[in-house]
């Protein structure tokens, strides 16, 4: 197969899906967040916390079957489209691991959380959202292997569907539920928590049926589907690091959030949790044209065409960076009206609404100075990871991150006696860190060395 051609329309199209399925991955947090908000201080910052420590909790199978993507890319560079099916089974196995481990440690859950310095009403709630939630672990990884598997061979409108539908049933869950309508009981933050697990496995059953019936253009398998232990072993050694990638980093950011920001006081971590949110609302376009652009990189690389991932890479900065320095200006134009959207007086207190805006809101337009720097690390790590080159990426965001960002937010917290606003430059110092090492790494060229599929003797 020939190397795919580079152009904007041919980014665009192969983009505006992942765009879509990504968003609405954010959406579900954004609306947890939102319609939980009436209900008060506590239950914002329980909902909101407990949504970013449940994503760290699934994040490393996540990463982990994200490298089915680029095992597929590059089979179909190769002309080797057939082959791939069982990759999506090697996707699903990983998902029903990860399901069975969360299952068995969610009795663990609330005795973690008590380490934690979190407020006694924050913390019981924070609990029961993450409990409910993190039963949904095996629909969250399924439905990345298999959009990741779709995603491979060029069609990323089947993660975009199941996207959609998982958006929609956790709007209309979150109706029902959290202030019960209907009927339905009055649940509050669990009825959150309990909507987005029932939209999550919604969403995977949509994909699954998909795939087992053959949806979506897939390429006819060149004969039966045989899984080879070998074979499984290869997809976790390129992925455990990429998984390990998210999770390291992930992990750096909720300890970060716990203990750093918990400090400050619960409205200063609710604040700054709105403003992830918000964040990941105009992050995940921005994360899915970048994906896009590691699936051609992908498929050059299969097809031995090497010196077009360059101009693939300098494409999707392009589109990524101009998304995100508009947000960026935007943030920096009305950052009071958007905070204003989560600020709700709590029934305690007559002040809260007014304080979360007048925390958050220079929180917020200090976020535009990071948003360069996101796009250019994104754009960069996915073509890395597209190529396989995942280990030396793991370790450069465990330098980083757990030697450098961590205990620099500690420091500035517990010894400098540090607020809001240098919490925020902590953020900003990491990301334009992980930028320039990302650059680094690419234009090193190491990368066009790494056999990410191996040669046919190795495979049987």
């Amino acid at each position: 197969m020939s190397a795919p051609t580079v152009n904007l329309r041919t980014l665009l199209a192969l983009a505006w899906p992942v765009v879509l399925a990504r968003a609405t991955q954010a959406v579900v947090g954004f609306t947890d967040a939102l319609m939980v908000a009436p209900l008060g201080e506590d239950a914002l910052t329980a909902t909101t916390t407990g949504a970013i420590n449940s994503f760290s909790a699934v994040i490393l199978p996540m990463g982990t079957v994200f490298i089915v993507q680029s095992f597929v890319a590059q089979l179909v560079g190769k002309g080797r489209g057939g082959e791939t099916r069982r990759y999506a089974w090697y996707g699903l196995a990983i998902a029903l691991a990860a399901a069975l481990i969360g299952l068995a440690g969610l009795p663990l859950l609330r005795p973690l959380l008590g380490l934690l310095d979190h407020d006694p009403a924050v913390e019981d709630l924070m609990g029961d959202y993450m409990i409910i939630r993190l039963t949904s672990v095996g629909a969250i990884v399924g439905m990345e292997a298999l959009g990741n598997w779709y995603g491979g061979f060029g069609n990323t409108q089947m993660q975009m569907r199941a996207g959609m539908i998982t958006m929609v049933a956790n709007v209309a869950g979150n109706w029902l539920l959290i202030e019960g309508h209907l009927g339905a009981p009055a649940m509050g933050v669990a009825g959150a928590a309990l909507a987005s697990s029932i939209a999550s496995w919604i969403g995977f059953a949509y994909l699954m049926v998909a795939f087992r019936r053959r949806w979506g253009g897939a390429p006819v398998s060149a004969g039966p589907t045989r899984l080879s232990w070998r074979e499984l072993g290869r997809v976790l050694r390129f992925g455990l690091p990429n998984g390990g990638n998210w999770f390291m980093e992930f992990g750096a950011f909720a300890l970060f959030m716990n203990v750093a920001v918990a400090d400050l006081g619960k409205t200063t971590l609710g604040a700054l949790n709105v403003i992830i949110q918000v964040n990941s609302v105009a992050f995940m376009p921005a994360f899915g044209v970048a994906t896009a652009g590691a699936i051609l990189a992908g498929q050059s690389i299969g097809a031995d065409a090497k010196d077009r991932v360059w101009p693939i890479v300098r494409l999707t900065l392009g589109v990524t960076a101009g998304w995100m320095i508009a947000v960026g200006l935007l943030y920096t134009m009305i950052p009071e009206q958007v905070m204003s959207l989560f600020a709700h007086d709590d029934p305690k207190s007559g002040v809260q609404a007014e304080a979360l805006v007048r925390i958050g809101a220079p929180m917020l337009a200090l976020s535009a100075a990071w948003q360069l720097f996101d796009a250019t690390a994104i754009t960069f790590a996915e073509t890395l990871r597209a190529a396989g080159d995942t280990t030396w990426c793991l370790f450069a965001r465990l330098t980083l991150a757990w030697a450098g960002f961590v205990p620099a937010s500690l420091v500035v917290v517990f010894v400098l006696d540090g607020g809001s606003l240098a919490i925020m430059g902590c953020l900003i110092a990491y990301l334009a860190l992980l930028a320039i090492v990302m650059v680094a790494r690419f234009r090193s060229g190491a990368w066009r060395r790494i056999e990410l599929t191996g040669r046919e003797p190795e495979l049987v």
